[in-house]
């Protein structure tokens, strides 16, 4: 077992004693961290003791301890997995060399720029949840909101030790502009678009963990091929810790439409809302718009940037050597959804310009899992009624489809159509009011839970779900 080191200030696998130069820089921006923490991480929460989840190695068997402590004092440090003896580069065009332990000076750039980014979406999703706490619905869920926070912090720790350590003076000013922008600023906002959007109440919270951060896991598993072996090595540990957050996501979703399929059975009624649940017809807006959002966190469907870094070795494909080709694919060729002369056409387009669109079928693929246990539980409640995800053009900003507008059936539509209907489509103000209205304020003592979401089948490590998972200060 590879553990963790915590007799330091920074806990950490990657013998940051041997390196004081890069310790001191760190611990300089450690306190600008905890500063960042209290100012926007999540609100009146310092003095809570959680029931979370410590890693202590980087193995998948027995990584993790479980324990109280104050958020504030978490033991967020830099954790890679073990490096694979003698890896060789994968795919493009240094395939079959050894992997780089430093940063080759040609792909400087694109590897800093590739970091900043993914560092960029840890902070931001806290600040995105940063009110949550005062609405959850109950002391499990709390719990879990702020597993995920502190998880999404240690991912930063994680991209900030790889800017300090290989990108010098750049590095350490590009991990400082991390805790300076804010989702949703009009003039310092966050890089993604998706990043920028409010979550405003639990649903949401709920759809962000599982499209969102489920798109995390397909960006993870990309960089986790990279020819950049500390790059690879960060990445494949947070995919360890991911999957928890995709957990929260699809039951929390899943128990949601339990409560309002009960509720429903029980009244013989879908006018639900007036029993204090969420309609499925609001579920569905829902869904539309957060898979919408998530899909263009994958880029353009062609893109040649995309293409530059698959053959620079920079960053692979999701499972890249159980995909049967020669994994250069300079003459290879895949086939697209493109908008084109006002129909949706498929075309043949080089396999390095539609990797983006390659990778986000892989994560499409996976979300149709998750939608199909979704409405399972539905079904098993006799109800006729089937969560669906929108047509891939549907309210995209970003790629091909960006600016024409569609039906989530596919349905092209003018902007007046547009304009007329949208409200049918996705949360309309009064949807999201309604939303926030069923959670006025937190429910935290331990077995309670708010009358629009089932209590889960069990709770977190082998606990019963009314232990007392969050003691409030």
């Amino acid at each position: 077992m590879s553990s963790v080191n915590y007799d330091t200030r920074i806990p950490n696998n990657v013998d940051l004693a041997g390196d004081r130069r890069l310790q001191r820089a760190l611990e300089r921006w450690q306190p600008a961290f905890i500063h960042w923490w209290r100012d926007m991480g999540p609100a009146d929460s310092l003095n809570h003791e959680v029931y979370l989840r410590t890693a202590v190695s980087v193995d998948r068997d027995g990584w993790a301890n479980f324990g109280y402590t104050r958020m504030p004092e978490y033991r967020w440090g830099v954790f890679l997995a073990e490096p694979v003896p003698q890896r060789k580069i994968g795919f493009g065009d240094h395939k079959g060399e050894p992997v780089w332990t430093q940063v080759p000076g040609d792909y400087r750039a694109a590897l800093r720029r590739l970091i900043v980014i993914q560092g960029d979406t840890e902070p931001a999703s806290v600040e995105q949840q940063r009110f949550l706490g005062q609405s959850c619905p109950s002391n499990y869920d709390l719990r879990n909101l702020f597993q995920v926070n502190v998880e999404e912090g240690r991912h930063l720790w994680a991209m900030v030790y790889l800017l300090h350590a290989y990108f010098g003076r750049d590095g350490r000013e590009e991990a400082q502009a991390l805790l300076e922008r804010r989702s949703g600023d009009a003039d310092r906002p966050r890089i993604l678009g998706a990043f920028n959007e409010r979550t405003p109440d639990w649903l949401a919270f709920y759809m962000f963990t599982f499209f969102t951060d489920r798109d995390g896991k397909f960006q993870l598993y990309s960089l986790a091929e990279s020819a950049f072996d500390p790059l690879s090595r960060t990445a494949r540990f947070m995919i360890t810790e991911e999957a928890h957050h995709m957990f929260v996501g699809i039951t929390g979703l899943s128990r949601v439409v339990q409560r309002t399929c009960q509720v429903m059975s029980g009244m013989r009624t879908d006018a639900v809302r007036e029993h204090g649940v969420i309609d499925l017809d609001t579920f569905q807006k829902y869904v539309n718009f957060h898979f919408s959002v998530t899909l263009d966190l994958f880029g353009a469907e062609v893109s040649t940037n995309a293409a530059n870094s698959y053959t620079a070795g920079i960053k692979g494909r999701f499972h890249e050597d159980d995909i049967a080709d020669d994994h250069r694919l300079t003459d290879a060729a895949y086939t697209v959804d493109q908008w084109i002369d006002g129909a949706v056409k498929t075309v043949e387009v080089p396999a390095l310009n539609a990797l983006n669109y390659r990778l986000r079928s892989d994560f499409i693929n996976d979300v149709k899992a998750g939608i199909d246990r979704i409405n399972r539980v539905i079904a098993s409640h006799g109800i006729a009624f089937e969560v669906k995800l929108p047509h891939v053009g549907f309210n995209r900003r970003i790629g091909s489809f960006a600016g024409v507008h569609f039906s989530p059936d596919g349905e092209p539509l003018s902007d007046e159509q547009w304009q007329a209907k949208h409200g049918e489509f996705l949360p309309t103000q009064e949807d999201r009011a309604f939303v926030r209205s069923l959670m006025p304020a937190a429910i935290t003592e331990p077995g309670k839970f708010a009358n629009w979401i089932a209590p889960p089948p069990r709770g977190i490590n082998q606990q019963p779900t009314d232990f007392e998972y969050v003691r409030l200060d």
